[in-house]
């Protein structure tokens, strides 16, 4: 019979790291990535250095293109989260877009409407500004499939995304199996279709309990809910 070993201190405990403390107690500190250090940074945005930070780069992308390619995501962890991948046949492109209510695209402010319908001004889009970043950046490139979309900073006047695209023409992308559906016909303009997930947010699409309460927007669904209809006798 083979006699028993006593296991050490990185096999019952993984990562974690002894350190020895003032008062001679054991303590215990995570090793972390250095994309794990980038992403508690990002969680913490009142912080001095993200507020610096972020006030530095609202000024450099003011004076940028409104659509224009970047070398590489401002928001590694995040990117990678939603799919990027640092290899050959992923693209990112960064956008801003005007922040603030849409007016109601009619000639001469004429609605030929009842005068419930006559609003033009004050009307809130039904999409969010991410979905309208997409659908802008998609038709700047139509060649390539937007995969997904995140925040990266914002002023009192715009806010700026950057857009995650895909060669579909790209061999690495097209050999590759974890990302290849995209390149399917159906997934053309996808973003333009509500089918991203920025997309489908403003659908009331999902899965669970009450879902079904969300139908047509979930304001829709509550004034439905609280209109009384009395149908004319005939």
């Amino acid at each position: 019979m083979p006699a028993l070993r006593t296991p050490n201190f990185h096999e019952t405990h993984g990562n974690l790291t002894p350190t020895q403390s003032t008062n001679d107690k054991l303590v215990l500190t995570i090793k972390m990535g250095a994309l794990k250090y980038v992403e508690e940074l990002q969680k913490k945005k009142q912080s001095d250095v993200l507020r610096f930070l972020l006030r530095v780069r609202c000024w450099e992308l003011r004076q940028l293109n409104v659509i224009h390619r970047a070398s590489r995501p401002s928001r590694p962890d995040k990117a990678r989260r939603l799919g990027y991948k640092a290899k050959q046949g992923y693209v990112i492109y960064r956008v801003r877009v005007r922040r603030g209510g849409r007016k109601k695209p009619v000639p001469k402010g004429a609605t030929y409407g009842k005068p419930t319908n006559q609003g033009v001004n004050q009307l809130k889009y039904q999409r969010s500004l991410k979905s309208t970043a997409e659908e802008r950046v998609g038709r700047r490139c139509a060649n390539l499939r937007v995969l997904n979309s995140y925040w990266i900073n914002q002023d009192s006047t715009y806010k700026y995304f950057e857009i995650i695209l895909v060669d579909p023409q790209h061999k690495a992308i097209r050999r590759d199996a974890r990302i290849n559906w995209i390149v399917n016909p159906v997934h053309k303009h996808r973003e333009s279709r509500g089918l991203t997930a920025t997309g489908k947010k403003s659908r009331g699409l999902g899965k669970g309990h009450g879902y079904n309460k969300t139908t047509a927007g979930r304001r829709k669904t509550w004034k439905r809910h609280n209109t009384l209809n009395l149908q004319r006798y005939r």
